[in-house]
């Protein structure tokens, strides 16, 4: 960490040259004596990756931006304000803490936070940022969080911990192979804290989590913007032989929009019913779909499924809370009659039980990506391949 980037003039140039070509930024000098044009561009680019995703850094005046890395390995500040709502009691420690985008929110939850981070450089930069962000409840602590909690005799009410998902380089997938492996010091954690909250990449497996876990009370599903971003596990001490609430939740700029529900519930029911395509079409929120949601939609939502594999929805009344994108039918094409109607030219191209991806259709159609018009390529309930002509509703 180069405290020299902090100097009043240095902070005024990376504002500056926000918008600047850092490739031509590395080609020169430096205009500054011991920061070198790889820092100065460093700094720029790690700035302009804050500005959607981490607005308040982005915005606070004395951050010190880590390596892009670092980054985008970081929470979001949607996804972490979520998660300072899921902690338990007032103290919590963070084994990994990274950046310390998840503690900052914590702290403003809980009485004490632990920050441990074993990444020398990074542990600085958090400890550096919290001050600027004029955080008084936080311990900094270098090192394995893992290690930390071991030769510790404090309990805490929390522990919070994100695995590292890259061992030798290397990616993993099952939680046991991440570090720290959680499964396999999930005794030590429990005995240590009464709730564990471990955040997980959304290629996890729900089910292959659930096996490797125990005392699972909740399992969330973070969304953002239709984008899977995270899959939280809550482990509750006291939760023991009961089956946990999957909870999706889509988060959007204007809203954050749930639906729960329980494993048990989605594979005991049925679909009696199949539909031919309605007034309105809808597409679940990314959310939904990690979680295995599907027939449950048409048991809560005033809904019906078009296909037993065609993860579509349609109804003659528009169903405005419904979790994900809403769309008017325009028309609705035989797949054969569109190969020789269609006079589009550009559309929004979605492809959900069909044999064609979007880039194939787009390019067996020659039919540009954009515009106004949306383009569902699926299949109906008489296996029938579908075109749906629509306009998209759920647009701010």
């Amino acid at each position: 960490m180069n405290t020299a980037i902090l100097h009043t003039e240095i902070q005024d140039f990376i504002q500056k040259n926000l918008e600047t070509d850092t490739t031509r930024l590395l080609l020169g000098k430096s205009p500054f004596a011991g920061i070198s044009t790889r820092e100065l561009a460093e700094q720029i680019e790690s700035k302009k990756r804050c500005q959607k995703k981490l607005p308040l850094w982005y915005s606070t005046p004395g951050i010190y931006f880590p390596p892009k890395i670092s980054i985008e390995q970081a929470s979001s500040q949607a996804t972490a304000m979520y998660k300072a709502n899921l902690i338990q009691g007032e103290s919590l420690i963070d084994l990994s803490g990274g950046l310390g985008i998840d503690s900052y929110y914590f702290s403003r939850k809980a009485r004490q936070v632990v920050h441990c981070e074993i990444n020398a450089e990074l542990s600085g930069i958090a400890q550096h940022n919290a001050g600027v962000l004029e955080v008084k409840n936080m311990q900094f602590i270098q090192g394995d969080g893992l290690q930390e909690l071991l030769s510790s005799a404090q309990n805490f009410d929390t522990i919070y911990v994100d695995p590292s998902r890259r061992v030798n380089t290397q990616k993993v997938f099952l939680l046991e192979d991440c570090e720290p492996n959680v499964p396999g010091n999930l005794d030590l954690l429990l005995s240590k804290a009464s709730r564990i909250i471990i955040k997980t990449s959304p290629l996890l497996d729900i089910h292959s989590g659930l096996q490797e876990l125990k005392q699972v009370s909740a399992v969330h599903i973070l969304s953002v913007k239709n984008d899977c971003k995270e899959v939280i596990w809550v482990i509750d001490r006291d939760f023991q032989g009961q089956e946990p609430e999957i909870i999706c939740t889509a988060i959007n700029p204007d809203e954050t929009r749930q639906y729960s529900f329980k494993s048990s519930e989605e594979k005991e029911f049925t679909v009696d019913h199949y539909s031919e395509p309605l007034d309105f079409i809808y597409e679940p929120d990314v959310s939904l779909l990690k979680a295995g949601c599907f027939k449950l939609l048409t048991r809560d939502f005033k809904i019906q499924k078009l296909h037993q594999h065609t993860h579509i929805y349609t109804s003659t009344k528009l169903e405005s809370n419904f979790i994900g994108r809403q769309f008017k039918l325009l028309h609705c094409y035989n797949y054969r009659t569109f190969i020789k109607e269609n006079k589009l030219k550009q559309a929004n191209i979605i492809s959900r039980n069909f044999p064609l991806s979007p880039l194939e259709i787009k390019k067996k159609h020659r039919i540009n990506d954009g515009g106004q018009d949306y383009l569902l390529f699926t299949t109906g309930p008489q296996n029938d391949l579908l075109v749906l002509h629509c306009q998209r509703l759920d647009l701010a």
